[in-house]
């Protein structure tokens, strides 16, 4: 009897040679072209928030200047009137939101008031919260502009001692205004605060331009 051999099919034959080849042509296929970038898509923070560091340089003036130690300076009796002079200070702090901040702050200056008071320094350390009320946007939709109101409380120490007294609650606060310019890590202002000393019942303003760098 005779041996049949049997032929596969050409359908498989076909099926198989494509199996075989699926890798080849897998490989020999180029990937598709990624979309360009956007060339105006910001590629960094228009605006920096978090760690800042600040310093503010300007003018302190006092409405009355008490004498504290009349035996000590006998011609300074019924106390000194105003005094003014110049305040410089320096803060570290953190942007808790992009409205609110928390410093800690060093100031110090120097007054003079009537001739027979004499000059005195101020020194104080303290902190500091600070409440963005309303902002403003440039032409490019990025919020520079910034109105606040802040408070601050501090240690104050006096010298020489015994002429306005020696140490001191600081209190102090009042509206500014802020720009973060195009550098993004700098910003600058102006404070205008109104300034109390609680023990000598001492009441003053201060206003200082500031400047200000987020790291």
């Amino acid at each position: 009897m005779a041996r049949v051999t049997r032929t596969p099919s050409r359908t498989l034959l076909a099926a198989l040679a494509a199996i075989l080849l699926l890798p080849a042509v897998a490989m020999g296929q180029e990937a598709a072209p990624s979309m360009p970038e956007d060339p105006r898509a910001a590629r960094f923070k228009e605006v920096e928030r978090g760690l800042f560091t600040g310093f503010e340089v300007g003018y302190l003036g006092l409405f009355k200047t008490p004498l504290a130690d009349a035996a000590k300076f006998p011609f300074a009796v019924g106390g000194g009137g105003n005094a003014s002079g110049m305040l410089v200070g320096a803060n570290l702090g953190y942007d808790v939101s992009s409205r609110v901040a928390v410093s800690l702050f060093a100031l110090g200056g120097n007054a003079r008031a009537s001739v027979s008071y004499g000059a005195f320094s101020v020194f104080v350390g303290g902190g500091d919260l600070r409440v963005a009320l309303l902002g403003a946007s440039d032409k490019y939709g990025v919020e520079r502009f910034h109105l606040y109101l802040h408070g601050r409380a501090g240690a104050l120490l006096t010298s020489p001692e015994g002429l306005l007294g020696h140490t001191d609650v600081y209190l102090a606060g009042g509206p500014g205004v802020e720009y973060v310019t195009h550098l993004r890590h700098f910003a600058v202002g102006l404070a205008t605060d109104a300034v109390y000393l609680a023990k000598v019942g001492a009441a003053g303003v201060a206003v200082t331009p500031t400047v200000s760098y987020t790291f």
